[in-house]
């Protein structure tokens, strides 16, 4: 009799033992067995099987499953995860163990060329007819992809005989990292070549690649990726959103030959089984993904590259709660392989550690080409407020019109979604707030009603005041970007205008057709939240306006100025990146904040520095160690008796414990929340210490009915 121990994709922290009648499975290999009165898959894990199982309790392993199993590596992973995160180690194995992906992919369609052109045809039909020629059988996507157009223009070549249909089989294309290598600038060059030998010495290393935008720094880190294909392994390239996803595909697709294989949440899921079983074998060498890619089970990963390594959005902050970027460089280590973190604007953990030795650290500090960075004013509201009932000061607006008038295209920015972030009643002031939530009901024109950003709830605007009953009394206060667009509709009828934002555009493909069509200039002015800061290449862009420079600085959030400085800077970004020079105009309350004056004397590295000092002497990350405890319950009372018993029972020596507090979302999704901080010297692993104080919690009388989320190295404080 063989014993194994497989550990299961559910909420447990221990690998269970089961009996093999037949040759032990080795570890990694993916079976069935029996959990209560189903049957559950598994993976065969490294611990050791518990001994002394009387057999009457023992349980036989019921099947082992034809299907790729989890490299060493990978588990290895998973169970560092797990210990860092504090999360059970099943729950972890759930991000990597795609059940419904284990049977491997039927042969797909694809598209082969048909009958030939009879007459004159389009530029765009042409482009993906060119592309056909060099790949195999391609699917719908990835010729479009390939061509940088949309799925229709594939469908409208098809219905018009000029392709098609071909079973291909589920392999990805080979990308050929010879295929249109760019000319590149001496520093780029020089950057190109240290990235390179990273690759090639084929060891964990770790780079930040800074450069400021529009310097080339893609161009740059696809050296390094081609360097990973021609020593045969598998490159993954990271980007923190699903809406960039498209034009790195085109962009890959043009350097490489090939569209690389993708990996985020919007892919239908026969794509998804294809993938996973390309990446599984080692057939999908290019790897472009969301922050799960990172589960894959890679068989010989030889580079990981963190694009706009700085960004929030790489922090998942449900079930188990990590951070893309500091999980690809552990990533990097356990498999040996190089990792790149590039960002215009990075973060100052990654800053102080290339400080540190710890990373090595290029810059890159002029843009590609000739292209100038913009130059960056502010618009004291102050001194030039907008008129009443607007939003856009004269200065901004004056700016706006010349600029169209010129033929060039502009852009305002600003991070909130919807019409209005507040509706109130005008006779007694009554706001309309989320029942389920301590949020505001954040008006929407499209589609027409009220709606939470936390919980989804929508209802429509109340005929009659709840409070004082006034009828139609309700009024929009502040902008969002609807409102912002119903404005310049105003000011600029004639002006071709698009919606950027996460409710507007919500698909890749949908993303993909904007781009198209902001860099064909059938676009005039984009209006957008942070969505279009980071990323886009728009070569007619020469007019950035921000409309509230302010937004992200108050609250109370450690991190508050660094992202509002990053966020601002990316925007700021998108402009002048083509032959004509651009600006970029900053409405703010004050224009003296230590942000706007960074970015204004283009001195994000000064900036930087000051934060590190105030940062450091209270211990404060990077220099420090945070974690929150999040105490949720579904009365009130019972999160109060809960975080009463952490405050309690809190570890004293050496750590500080900030709280209890109601969260600033005091209620979430129909949940009381209270929070609690723990904060220690960098010399001081937290999770010992979080363990011991749990335990003493839960022997003082912690409710049963309240809920602990740990957060390791939070990014959100809400």
């Amino acid at each position: 009799m063989a014993l194994v121990s497989v550990l299961l994709p559910y909420a447990f922290d221990a690998a269970f033992t089961y009996e093999a009648r037949e040759a032990p499975p080795p570890p990694g290999a993916v079976v069935t067995v029996p959990l209560g009165r189903r049957i559950v898959h598994g993976v065969v894990w490294d611990d050791v099987p518990e001994p002394g199982i009387a057999p009457a309790r023992l349980k036989t392993l019921h099947a082992v499953i034809a299907t790729p199993a989890l490299p060493g590596p990978l588990r290895r992973f998973i169970d560092w995860v797990a210990q860092y995160t504090m999360a059970p180690r099943g729950e972890v194995l759930a991000l990597a163990l795609k059940t419904g992906l284990l049977d491997p992919p039927a042969p797909r369609a694809g598209w082969a060329a048909g009958a030939a052109p009879s007459g004159r045809i389009t530029a765009t039909r042409q482009r993906v007819l060119d592309a056909l020629a060099t790949l195999d059988r391609p699917t719908t996507a990835e010729l479009a992809a390939a061509a940088g157009t949309g799925a229709a223009v594939v469908r409208g070549l098809a219905d018009a005989g000029l392709l098609r249909p071909a079973v291909r089989d589920p392999s990805v294309p080979l990308p050929d990292p010879d295929h249109a290598p760019p000319a590149l600038s001496a520093a780029q060059e020089e950057a190109a070549t240290a990235l390179r030998a990273s690759v090639a010495a084929r060891r964990f290393e770790v780079t930040l690649l800074e450069g400021v935008t529009g310097a080339g720094k893609t161009e740059v880190f696809c050296e390094a990726v081609a360097a990973c294909l021609r020593e045969g392994r598998q490159a993954l390239v990271l980007v923190p959103e699903i809406a960039l996803s498209a034009q790195f595909a085109a962009r890959f697709a043009a350097r490489f030959g090939a569209a690389p294989a993708l990996w985020h949440s919007g892919l239908t899921p026969a794509t998804r089984r294809a993938n996973y079983h390309a990446v599984a074998s080692g057939a999908a060498k290019l790897v472009l993904g969301a922050r799960s890619a990172l589960f894959l089970p890679f068989a010989d990963p030889g580079l990981i590259v963190v694009d706009e390594e700085h960004e929030a959005a790489y922090k998942q902050e449900d079930g188990v709660t990590y951070h893309a970027r500091d999980m690809a460089v552990v990533r990097g280590r356990i498999s040996g392989c190089a990792v790149i973190l590039a960002s215009a604007t990075p973060s100052l953990e990654s800053a102080v550690n290339a400080e540190a030795g710890r990373y090595r650290h290029i810059t890159l500090a002029a843009r590609h080409g000739g292209a100038r960075l913009p130059a960056i004013e502010a618009i004291d509201l102050r001194a030039a407020p907008p008129a009443r009932g607007r939003f856009l000061s004269p200065v901004l607006a004056g700016a706006l019109e010349t600029t169209l008038e010129g033929g060039g295209q502009a852009m305002l920015f600003l991070n909130r979604r919807g019409y209005a972030p507040l509706t109130l009643c005008r006779g007694c002031g009554h706001r309309l707030t989320c029942p389920n939530c301590t949020a505001w009901l954040v008006e929407h024109r499209r589609p027409g009603h009220l709606l939470c950003h936390h919980c989804g709830h929508a209802a429509q605007v109340p005929a009659k005041c709840p409070d004082c009953a006034a009828e139609q009394s309700f009024v929009p206060i502040g902008p969002g970007v609807e409102r912002i667009a119903e404005e310049v509709a105003e000011l600029f009828p004639a002006a071709r205008t698009i919606l950027m934002a996460s409710d507007a555009i919500t698909t890749a493909e949908q993303a993909e057709a904007a781009l198209r069509a902001i860099v064909a200039h059938e676009i005039d002015l984009v209006i957008g939240t942070q969505m279009i800061a980071k990323g886009w290449h728009f070569p007619d862009l020469v007019l950035v306006g921000v409309v509230d420079a302010d937004l992200g600085l108050g609250g109370g959030d450690l991190r508050a100025g660094e992202r509002s400085a990053q966020l601002l800077h990316q925007v700021a970004g998108r402009a002048g990146r083509g032959r004509l020079p651009g600006r970029v105009l900053l409405q703010t309350y004050a224009p003296e904040h230590p942000v706007m004056r960074a970015l204004i004397g283009n001195d994000l590295a000064g900036f930087r520095r000051a934060e590190a000092d105030l940062r450091a002497p209270g211990h404060w990350p990077p220099f420090g160690r945070l974690a929150a405890l999040i105490v949720s319950a579904d009365e009130a009372a019972t999160a109060d008796a809960a975080a009463a018993a952490l405050a309690r029972t809190q570890p004293r020596d050496g750590v500080q414990v900030l709280g209890p507090a109601p969260a600033p979302f005091a209620m979430l999704r129909g949940r009381h929340r209270r929070r609690l901080l723990l904060r220690a010297p960098r010399g001081i692993a937290v999770q010992p210490v979080l363990r011991a104080w749990l335990d003493r919690a839960r022997a003082e009388g912690l409710p049963r009915a309240a809920r602990i989320d740990i957060d390791i190295d939070p990014i959100s404080f809400l």
